[in-house]
């Protein structure tokens, strides 16, 4: 039976030693000002992430409102607005706390109905729209990952350290060659356990056998120029994503997906209306999750130990029965 490394109150204590270094070794690497943020936003600004396109927000209409708002999914599009706000400099960037509710979550040991995120945007020029940019700043975030390591295996000696130094890069195309006969899933896996820690290129756009390696909303990520970091976790022997990330859309690229996916009656939307009047800054940035950073780095079988959520009867049958204690 699984036994945690951590008793309870040193847990909450590791979630606190990771959450506030991260945040602070983020911000350093890649020369961000913390910003404060919505939780809900209204249904017609077109604000909110649409994630892969079938997930229904939690809404509701206030008292003394006519218009309904939006549990946030995550800040992808807002992010874009408030580097305009806060007259954000080329090179440099903002983060907020995200909290969100996905509703239509399947859970299980990595997936809940509450979402935590550091995310992140960074204000960029156009030369930077690149892979060599994409990369470069993948490699800083895993940098700050590797000093919130450090810093937690200090604090507690006997947890076992699961990031590398290196980060792998592969694109999603290459990844299908590599294993043609496997699920995207099972590619990240079998890719991230000879690796350790990897980088996805390119998610959303269909591959050569006709499906894309995961879908991807087509109004903030540039397809070509985004991609996932994941990390091998022996544990429970499987990748698991620590953020999605990407050089988000210019006009051009929001056009191309937008009529790839079917989805040009979104043009009308303000936040569409702005990008396409030039109105925005150009952009990277991504979301890193709080809790799933937690769940690795603190040696944690399931997300539950690392943050108070609501689980089914059955998932709390099963966490019981193999020892996990929830929060």
């Amino acid at each position: 039976m699984y036994q945690s490394v951590l008793n309870l109150n040193e847990t909450e204590k590791g979630i606190k030693v990771i959450k506030d270094n991260f945040e602070r070794y983020l911000a350093q690497e890649l020369d961000l000002v913390r910003v404060s943020s919505p939780l809900f936003v209204n249904k017609n600004s077109g604000l909110n992430d649409n994630l892969n396109g079938v997930e229904t927000p939690v809404s509701f209409i206030p008292k003394d409102f006519k218009e309904e708002l939006e549990i946030v999914h995550s800040l992808a599009k807002w992010k874009r607005y408030a580097l305009d706000k806060y007259q954000i400099p080329v090179n440099q960037g903002l983060y907020c706390d995200m909290n969100a509710i996905r509703k239509d979550e399947t859970l299980d040991d990595i997936h809940s109905l509450y979402v935590d995120q550091w995310d992140w945007e960074k204000h960029i020029n156009n030369e930077e729209r690149t892979i060599k940019y994409l990369k470069q700043t993948v490699s800083k975030i895993n940098q700050a990952i590797l000093k919130t390591q450090k810093k937690t295996l200090i604090s507690f000696p006997k947890l076992k350290p699961i990031f590398s130094g290196k980060v792998t890069f592969i694109t999603s195309e290459d990844l299908l060659k590599l294993y043609p006969k496997k699920s995207p899933k099972a590619r990240e896996t079998a890719f991230a356990k000879l690796h350790g820690t990897i980088f996805i290129i390119g998610i959303g756009h269909k591959l050569s056998d006709g499906q894309p390696h995961d879908l991807r909303a087509p109004d903030y990520d540039d397809w070509n120029l985004n991609g996932d970091l994941l990390v091998y976790y022996p544990l429970l022997k499987e990748a698991i994503e620590i953020s999605s990330m990407g050089i988000r859309v210019n006009k051009e690229s929001l056009v191309n997906q937008l009529k790839l996916s079917n989805n040009l009656d979104r043009l009308n939307l303000p936040f569409h209306k702005v990008l396409m009047n030039d109105q925005l800054p150009l952009s990277i940035g991504g979301g890193i999750g709080q809790s799933r950073l937690c769940l690795v780095l603190l040696n944690k079988k399931h997300i539950g130990e690392v943050q108070a959520s609501s689980w089914s009867t059955e998932e709390l049958k099963q966490t019981k029965k193999e020892g996990i204690e929830l929060l």
